[in-house]
């Protein structure tokens, strides 16, 4: 029999596998169970042509959270820092660091200076309104107590004709010395050098004061007593309470030469600063100018313009200030200082030259060989010649020098009545001695009288320089810390401004 031939598109022998249409129904074939895309499944053999059943699939649980690497953190900071770093090596990265670093620099120099300024002027400030009137408080306290010494050896060889007016001055003086103790002790701590020599003085003064009147009473007696009373009170007044106020006067004067010192300090740190935003300044303008050839940036310029006038500004007030601190020490401080010490050497001089009258050669010097008293009038004349000298070298005009004269040709004229007061005492004219030296005309107490008055007007002058001078410095910074700030600060923005400017070109 036969076989019919094979022919093109008919089925293929038995056992070959069959093309399927997607989505048409056809014969089974030998895959098992392979789902077709479309949604059918193929056909099982030995279940005929039909689809078999399908089962559901199986659940399938989600998968359990993997646990965190412990270098995610890093490998996410490094990304970051990564990215950054890229974006900072494009221009608009740079310009935006430019632009930060530039504020950075510009509101630095404002609080420095603000700070460095702030300081200064504070010191400024104690200068006029504490440490120089304290100071020229401590030298009243030695003037009245060296004026009280004065008064009472002048009161005593008047005895019971002793002038109200002497008296009188005895009392203010004294009344003065408490007052400006209280004063002072309210200042200080209870460490300070100041205070101790503060306690000193109100633990000896009425000591002082008691001896004094027990001096009165004895010598209005008429017994010789009064006269060691009075030598008693003038050791204790020579060698406990004038070298407490002396070593007062230096510690408060210490205290002004450290707020001096303090108030004339150069800012260094708020110049550099300064200095170092206009360099930055003027390097990011040329940057700008090399990179899109525009010649201004108004927000650098304006940057430019207000860090250019705090500099200015700090650089003027601060040599201003400077300059009329150092005339303050100079012609008014150290003036003061001579003024001072002359005055009170001219007081010792006329105390221990009462003295001389009061011991009559009961008390000589340690070799035994002088009067010790008249030794002492001797040494305090020629510091005060020496002093009056020097301070005419320091006045600088008119009225500070015109006083000073007039106090050396009253010291020199002091000198030569003195001098004629002695002869008489050594002659035995006691009376006469003493007409010459506490006389209302002629005497070495009316040229000393003169002497105190051309000083302390003198020292009158000197002080309101002082106070002038240091006014006009601690004038210069004012407003300069509250300038600072602010116009750093608009400084600041317009630099801002200015890269946003160049910023918002990239956009």
């Amino acid at each position: 029999m036969t076989q019919p031939p094979n022919v093109r598109g008919t089925p293929v022998e038995q056992g070959s596998v069959r093309s399927r249409v997607p989505g048409q129904p056809g014969a089974g074939s030998h895959t098992c169970g392979a789902v077709v895309p479309g949604g059918t499944a193929a056909a099982v053999p030995g279940h005929g042509g039909g689809p078999p059943p399908v089962s559901p699939p199986p659940p399938v649980s989600p998968p359990a959270p993997a646990a965190p690497a412990s270098g995610d953190g890093r490998r996410a900071w490094s990304e970051g820092w990564s990215r950054l770093c890229t974006a900072a090596t494009t221009e608009p990265g740079r310009l935006r660091t430019i632009g930060a670093l530039l504020a950075t620099v510009i509101v630095a120099f404002g609080a420095v200076t603000a700070w460095e300024v702030s300081a200064r002027a504070s010191a400024a400030d104690d200068v006029v309104g504490r440490s120089q009137p304290l100071s020229s408080d401590a030298a009243a306290v030695y003037r009245s107590l060296a004026d009280a010494d004065t008064a009472a050896s002048s009161g005593f060889l008047a005895g019971v004709d002793e002038p109200p007016a002497v008296r009188e001055r005895y009392e203010k003086d004294i009344a003065l010395a408490s007052r400006l103790l209280v004063g002072a002790a309210s200042t200080t701590d209870g460490s300070s050098a100041s205070d101790r020599q503060i306690a000193t003085l109100n633990e000896g003064l009425p000591r002082y004061y008691g001896l004094i009147e027990r001096a009165r009473a004895n010598n209005r007696l008429g017994k010789p007593l009064g006269g060691a009373y009075l030598r008693f009170a003038n050791e204790q007044m020579s060698k406990e309470l004038l070298p407490a106020a002396q070593r007062l006067y230096e510690a408060e004067t210490a205290r002004l030469d450290r707020d001096q010192d303090a108030a004339r300090g150069r800012p260094h740190a708020a110049l550099a600063l300064g200095l170092l935003a206009l360099a930055a300044l003027g390097w990011a303008q040329r940057r700008l100018y090399l990179r899109t050839n525009r010649v201004f940036n108004r927000g650098l310029l304006a940057a430019t313009a207000a860090t250019a006038a705090v500099l200015l500004w700090l650089a003027v007030g601060h040599t201003v200030a400077r300059t009329q601190l150092h005339e303050a020490r100079i012609h008014g401080q150290e003036s003061l200082t001579v003024l001072s010490e002359a005055r009170i050497n001219s007081l010792k001089a006329r105390a221990n030259e009462n003295l001389t009258l009061v011991a009559r050669g009961a008390v000589l010097t340690n070799d035994g060989k002088s009067d010790k008293y008249e030794t002492d009038y001797a040494t305090g004349m020629r510091l005060l010649r020496s002093g009056l000298s020097q301070a005419q070298r320091l006045a600088d005009d008119a009225a500070g020098r015109d006083p000073v004269a007039s106090a050396a040709a009253s010291a020199a004229e002091w000198r030569t009545r003195h001098e004629q007061a002695g002869a008489k005492d050594r002659a035995g004219d006691y009376d006469g001695a003493l007409e010459k030296v506490i006389g209302s005309e002629g005497s070495t107490g009316a040229a000393f009288d003169r002497v105190d008055e051309s000083l302390e007007e003198a020292l009158a002058h000197e002080e309101r320089e002082f106070t002038r001078a240091a006014q006009d410095g601690r004038g210069a910074l004012s407003g300069l810390p509250a300038g600072a700030g602010v116009l750093t600060a608009v400084g600041a923005g317009a630099a801002v401004l200015g890269i946003g400017r160049r910023l918002s070109e990239y956009r």
